[in-house]
């Protein structure tokens, strides 16, 4: 079987959010143990987490690769992630650590697209538009690590002839939460 891993990108500084939103109760856990829930309930066993010091302190129970990016940039904790990886990845999932909404049933289609067609880029899509969890065969991993600037967007425009679409029928691979009204309006009802 093709071995999968996933980046948890979790090192903004959620300015906007107000207090560290990866910390936040969310279920019985918080916004970031959700993350991880989930992909663990995905099969997927390898996982790297690229925080901030902050949050890295507090993960230390956690059975996932904690690797540290204190300036917040998403690109450079990407390539933080894939320098962490471990050799026998041969692809990686880029999720969002403020996505707790996704689903597992999306993270396995993203996976099983790629099992089945070893494409270069596998995206989840909504209604026309790009979300998270996305994957990066090995292939690629080489060229991001040299990009330059902070937009991940771009790299994927860029290689727009590469990607194998999933198209769901969740809107969840677009939700994120940056502000307290998202956390109002997603968080689960106890």
């Amino acid at each position: 079987m093709n071995t999968i891993s996933a980046i948890i990108l979790a090192a903004g500084k959620s300015t906007r959010m107000g207090q560290q939103k990866m910390l936040m109760p969310w279920g019985e856990t918080t916004v970031l143990g959700t993350v991880i829930q989930t992909l663990r309930a995905a099969e997927i066993e390898d996982i790297t987490l690229v925080t901030n010091a902050e949050i890295a302190a507090r993960m230390n129970n956690t059975d996932v690769r904690i690797s540290e990016n204190n300036n917040g940039e998403m690109l450079v904790s990407l390539q933080v992630g894939l320098q962490a990886q471990n050799t026998t990845a041969e692809a990686t999932l880029i999720c969002l650590g403020d996505q707790p909404q996704i689903e597992e049933g999306s993270v396995r289609s993203v996976c099983e697209a790629f099992r089945k067609s070893r494409s270069t880029l596998v995206v989840p899509s909504y209604q026309m538009r790009r979300g998270h969890p996305w994957l990066a065969a090995r292939s690629v991993w080489g060229e991001i690590l040299t990009t330059q600037g902070n937009s991940m967007r771009e790299f994927l425009s860029g290689h727009a002839n590469q990607i194998e679409y999933v198209n769901l029928d969740t809107a969840t691979i677009l939700q994120d939460l940056d502000t307290p009204d998202d956390y109002l309006k997603y968080k689960p009802r106890m």
